[in-house]
């Protein structure tokens, strides 16, 4: 069972995380939120801009997969769809660092809303993921830090000290965004 330290752990880090990322985006000027970097690959190929449209989808993936694992017994996430962000991806650059900034602000309010209404019991319940395997919800939650921390570094224009564990080989993200693309525009 988790204890309440490391909920308050978990708690801080995601804090210290998101404030580096954000003081990060916000430090760059609207050409550097927009370079992309060369000799980049995949993720890292992405602008600054992108970079936080996909931190917001990708932590409205992470809640919707946790209150799964919170309401069912070890579900597969394969399929779970998270309730569309506002700004995709493919029209991030289209905004502002503030618009995207003040996005990810709310949508972690919901996030920690979630967080402290969950048992400390439950952090131990379990979903299955394609990507990871199997996971705690204390394993999941505790990726919405170290998802900031990657991408504040990518933002940054720097190589990550963290990379997530992949089951397989890490999928190509970015490649696989601008093919959904293509898919809906056909």
């Amino acid at each position: 069972m988790a204890t309440r330290e490391q909920v308050d752990e978990l708690k801080s880090k995601m804090t210290t995380q998101r404030a580096e990322l954000i003081a990060a985006a916000r430090s760059l000027s609207r050409e550097d939120s927009l370079r992309v970097p060369v000799d980049a690959e995949g993720e890292e190929q992405w602008t600054a801009l992108e970079q936080l449209a996909h931190l917001w989808e990708m932590e409205r993936a992470y809640d919707a997969w946790v209150l799964r694992a919170l309401h069912e017994e070890n579900p597969n996430l394969a399929g779970t769809a998270p309730s569309p962000v506002e700004i995709p991806i493919e029209s991030a650059n289209l905004h502002t660092v503030e618009d995207l900034v003040d996005a990810l602000i709310r949508e972690r309010l919901y996030t920690e809303g979630i967080i402290d209404a969950i048992r400390l019991d439950d952090f131990e319940r379990t979903a299955v993921s394609p990507a990871f395997g199997q996971l705690t919800v204390l394993q999941w939650v505790r990726s919405f830090y170290r998802h900031d921390r990657q991408h504040a570094a990518q933002v940054q224009g720097r190589k990550s000290d963290y990379q997530p564990n992949f089951k397989t080989k890490e999928p190509n993200q970015r490649q696989a965004r601008l093919d959904l693309v293509a898919r809906r525009r056909a």
